[in-house]
């Protein structure tokens, strides 16, 4: 059947209406006329794959990975970039606005970079004797060459990987150095730069796959470290530290948590390495080590995982009010949730998005709150 598209959801996927239920329909772009074949209904709505663009969108252009249609690596390599970075402000808007009744005047404009050879990791499966990435929604493997939205160094590195072991093969690249960290020939210390600091990172710790977009967040964060006076800071999932000691030269000290041990080696690592002296690593869960977050903090810069933060650590910094929280975010569903909670001591100063992820329907943002 032929539809028209009228606006993209959040994952990027075109929206219509057959019989007064919603469909989704991927790769269709607004304002779209295409030719879709249903590929599954529920009660609540269908799921569509386009089979014919009858009439194109202007801010369409043609992907040029040639996995594009199969991988499940990207997932808006068809919109323009100029448009990509329209749709996350607008997406982070909408979510804000929905759940947590944030107006759109507190949406700053997004901060991007190159939308390509920006990723530092890529984690490569076998399956079969076949080595690459998964298919889209699968574990069946597509086998790649390079990738476009990785470093063209790891791109190289790609060549000579022959087998991977049970867990899969890790490749990191340093930014600066350009060492190569390849899990599977026991290559396993890198060191990585974030903008004068350095960073031990290994294979399983958590560091931002993309520096250029990190340095520049980072630049924020400690932008308004400084504007606020900060003295006493607590980084809250702090990984390999990285946030922690790129601010420590302007503050008093700094208490990171973090609940992996290989980042928390690493994160001492990097004290070292620095020459850092006022910052202080704690292995365990941030709910579990609620005791650690005292009032002597009067800053907490929060940095968790997708699913957001766990309520005892939301109740926590209600009940010790540290003046400034700096809420990092890789999914702004949940910052929403948890931004609701918070509103009841803290005002919203504002929210930037941040294309950390080019080509793909994820965006990272930066919020600033003041207690009230």
């Amino acid at each position: 059947m032929q539809v028209k598209i009228e606006k993209l959801d959040h994952y990027g996927r075109g929206i219509t209406k057959i019989e007064n239920k919603i469909c989704f329909v991927e790769n269709a772009l607004p304002q779209e006329l295409v030719e879709i074949k249903i590929i599954k209904e529920t009660k609540k709505y269908f799921l569509a794959t386009t089979i014919k663009i009858i009439k194109e969108s202007k801010d369409r252009i043609k992907p040029i990975c040639p996995y594009y249609n199969t991988c499940g690596g990207c997932n808006i390599d068809h919109i323009s970039f100029e448009k990509e970075n329209e749709y996350k402000e607008i997406k982070i808007t909408e979510i804000l606005e929905k759940f947590a009744k944030i107006p759109n005047n507190k949406i700053k404009n997004i901060i991007y970079d190159n939308p390509y050879n920006y990723r530092n990791k890529i984690i490569l499966h076998q399956n079969n004797k076949k080595i690459g990435l998964y298919k889209k929604g699968t574990h069946d493997i597509i086998e790649i060459e390079s990738c476009y939205l990785l470093n063209n160094n790891l791109n190289n590195e790609l060549k000579n990987i022959k087998q991977v072991n049970d867990n899969g093969i890790v490749l990191r690249i340093g930014n600066k150095t350009k060492e190569i960290l390849n899990s599977s020939a026991n290559k396993h210390k890198i060191i990585s730069y974030i903008g004068n600091k350095k960073y031990q990172v290994s294979e399983k710790s958590f560091f931002q796959i993309n520096s250029v977009i990190t340095e520049k967040l980072y630049n924020e964060i400690k932008e308004i470290i400084n504007t606020s006076k900060s003295e006493n800071v607590l980084d809250l999932y702090c990984g390999t530290g990285t946030i922690g000691i790129y601010i420590s030269d302007i503050v008093n000290k700094v208490l990171g948590i973090e609940s992996c041990k290989e980042a928390i080696e690493d994160a001492n690592y990097n004290k070292k390495l620095n020459n850092t002296k006022n910052c202080t690593y704690k292995l365990g869960k941030v709910e579990n080590l609620t005791k650690e977050i005292t009032k002597e903090y009067d800053t907490a810069i929060i940095d968790p995982p997708r699913s957001g933060l766990d309520k005892r650590v939301v109740e926590k910094l209600l009940e010790i009010k540290p003046k400034t929280l700096i809420y990092v975010s890789c999914d702004p569903v949940t910052l929403a949730r948890d931004l609701n909670l918070l509103q009841q001591k803290y005002d919203i100063e504002y929210i930037r998005p941040y294309n950390m992820f080019p080509r793909t329907y994820h965006v990272e943002s930066v919020c600033l709150l003041n207690l009230r």
